[in-house]
């Protein structure tokens, strides 16, 4: 059987788009937030149901367990400029032509911290976030629980790469893991 220089190319070719394809989605994939925050955190849950006070359950965006302690956190995908402070009920991102507003997010993420801290003990730390993205501006100041998600996902890179005790917190971790539903 004699194969062509024709159908080498072709092979070769085909061959090439399919290694560019796997490439991209790879790299599509690893900057997904979930698995960013995976590699800056020791364990990660995402999307799951903790039990809450009133006997309801509360959702949760993603809890992960760092060297900081046990982090709650909420992600907005927003474009433009924002305006909020912790006192505003209201928060408005305004691009060029629109504006929308939206609840104040901080008021839903004490509430997520508080249903964490309830079932842990009172030596382990949590913290609770709202990230924004690289599209969002806050041109008059960011509030208290506002972070930049790059922002957050490098100081906890830089935070897991100085600690050496991988089982910090992991006991109430467990504990967190085992109380909390997928949605």
């Amino acid at each position: 059987m004699v194969i062509s220089t024709l159908t080498i190319a072709l092979l070769a070719t085909a061959l090439l788009l399919a290694v560019g394809l796997a490439f991209m989605i790879y790299r599509r994939r690893s900057r997904l937030p979930k698995n960013r925050l995976a590699k800056c955190s020791l364990d990660l849950l995402t999307q799951v149901l903790l039990p809450n006070d009133d006997d309801s359950q509360i959702h949760l965006e993603y809890l992960l367990l760092c060297p900081r302690g046990i982090v709650v956190l909420n992600l907005k995908n927003v474009a433009g400029n924002v305006f909020g402070s912790d006192a505003m009920q209201e928060w408005a991102v305004i691009t060029g032509k629109s504006r929308f507003g939206f609840r104040n997010p901080q008021d839903g993420l004490f509430d997520r911290v508080a249903a964490v801290k309830r079932l842990l003990p009172d030596n382990v730390p949590v913290h609770g976030y709202i990230a924004f993205g690289r599209q969002a501006q806050f041109t008059k100041g960011i509030p208290s629980h506002a972070v930049m998600f790059e922002e957050l996902v490098t100081e906890l890179q830089q935070e897991l790469a100085q600690t050496d005790n991988t089982d910090l917190h992991r006991g109430a971790w467990e504990k967190l893991k085992a109380a909390a539903m997928p949605e």
